[in-house]
């Protein structure tokens, strides 16, 4: 098994050098033909061999948490990083990984078929952990999705809330009052941003009920309940319309099997002169699949889309696209900052989950990070109304309304 898997990681290691040591103290060395970072990893138990031959990206991520294989003289970070460049290299190729594509491709309208239930079900897996948890590595107004940072030198806190300005300008808040739903309203901090700042009333609705019953105590905390309400409801069952629609960070949770019925909900919700604006994560490198591993134990039912995927159902339910912009590094940024409190707050953490729940977060932050570094990974912003005069002609609003609100 051990010259098998040598064989593969000679195929694999294209650019830069991996170190490995195996089981029984010994090591090998496989270098790249092209410049590139170099890496090591101790391989811990026999079994992982085999994990990794057939089974390499669940078998990489679950030999990790369990403390089976380890990064030497190095970071997680750096030895991902290696895999990630190399997996991107032309020629570059795991056979295993061949089938398992062709698998990930063929089987992936069934792994995101998302009716109510089951999406309530894909929500609580990730969404229901303790409230504690993500206090310890995002922003203080819990923002979980990509963050905005014009210069890249924001501090976190700064490219959360100038993300939430960008929105708001897109939605055109220009009078108060409008009716606002905000689809998958995580702990509630656009809503109470729109609410509070721009005057609007705002329906928050999520399937987690952990992120209902913070947004519910925020909203009373803050004295907003008259401007927002929050509730456990599925977007299918909306019934009613709204001035603007704001989704952020969702949208990667509908799968691909729904995205017509999303879309039409939108267009039903919306009055006719409203705006809407999907934040999702993308992928620039056209159709694929969700990563084994990530489905496994992260995001079930995920799917981050090309916008090919995107752009056929919105004609088909007949929405106008009044902008559309990618966020390309931005995530990436926003990892960086999400993973780094990550590690700073780990020890308390550790009180909340267990080891292996740490590492499993850790691998996620980090594999997550280099997806959008190196590996095709964006993020869009779709503008959407049912009126082409819904919008200005160009898009300076946007900047012009930015700035008012920054200086305000």
């Amino acid at each position: 098994m051990r010259s098998l898997l040598s064989w593969v990681l000679n195929r694999l290691i294209g650019a830069g050098r991996l170190t490995v040591y195996w089981p029984d103290g010994s090591s090998s060395e496989f270098r790249g033909r092209r410049a590139g970072p170099s890496a090591a990893m101790a391989i811990l138990k026999p079994g992982v061999v085999l994990r990794l031959l057939l089974d390499p990206v669940v078998g990489f991520g679950e030999s990790y948490m369990d403390a089976a294989l380890a990064p030497v003289a190095c970071s997680l970070y750096d030895l991902v990083d290696l895999f990630a460049i190399n997996m991107m290299s032309p020629g570059a190729a795991h056979p295993v990984m061949r089938l398992h594509e062709v698998l990930g491709r063929g089987f992936r309208r069934i792994a995101q078929f998302n009716p109510a239930g089951r999406s309530r079900r894909n929500v609580a897996h990730h969404y229901d952990l303790n409230g504690r948890l993500y206090s310890l590595f995002l922003d203080r107004d819990r923002q979980y999705s990509c963050a905005y940072f014009p210069t890249g030198e924001e501090t976190l806190e700064m490219a959360q809330a100038a993300k939430k300005r960008h929105i708001a300008a897109k939605l055109r808040l220009d009078r108060p009052d409008l009716r606002v739903l905000d689809i998958g309203c995580g702990w509630g901090g656009m809503a109470l941003t729109l609410a509070r700042e721009y005057g609007a009333l705002v329906t928050g609705i999520t399937l987690s009920t952990e992120q209902l019953e913070a947004a519910q105590a925020r909203a009373k905390a803050e004295g907003l309940q008259d401007r927002v309400q929050f509730q456990l409801l599925d977007y299918r069952a909306l019934d009613q319309q709204f001035d603007r629609i704001v989704s952020v960070g969702m949208f990667e949770h509908v799968g691909v099997v729904h995205y017509r019925q999303f879309f039409d909900v939108i267009q039903r919700t919306l009055t006719p002169d409203g705006v809407a604006l999907i934040h999702s994560i993308g992928r620039s490198d056209g159709p694929g699949f969700t990563n084994a591993w990530l489905a496994k134990y992260i995001f079930p039912g995920g799917y981050s889309p090309a916008l090919s995927e995107v752009l056929l159902p919105i004609e088909r339910s007949g929405l106008v696209v009044t902008d559309i912009e990618i966020l390309r590094l931005h995530y990436a940024e926003t990892l960086r900052h999400w993973r780094r409190r990550f590690a700073a707050n780990r020890d308390a953490i550790t009180t909340l989950y267990d080891e292996r729940f740490c590492r499993m977060f850790e691998f996620y932050l980090t594999g997550a990070e280099l997806a959008f570094r190196r590996q095709g990974h964006m993020n869009f912003q779709i503008q959407l109304a049912r009126e082409q005069t819904a919008v200005p002609l160009t898009r300076d609003y946007i900047t012009h309304l930015e700035a008012a609100r920054q200086l305000a």
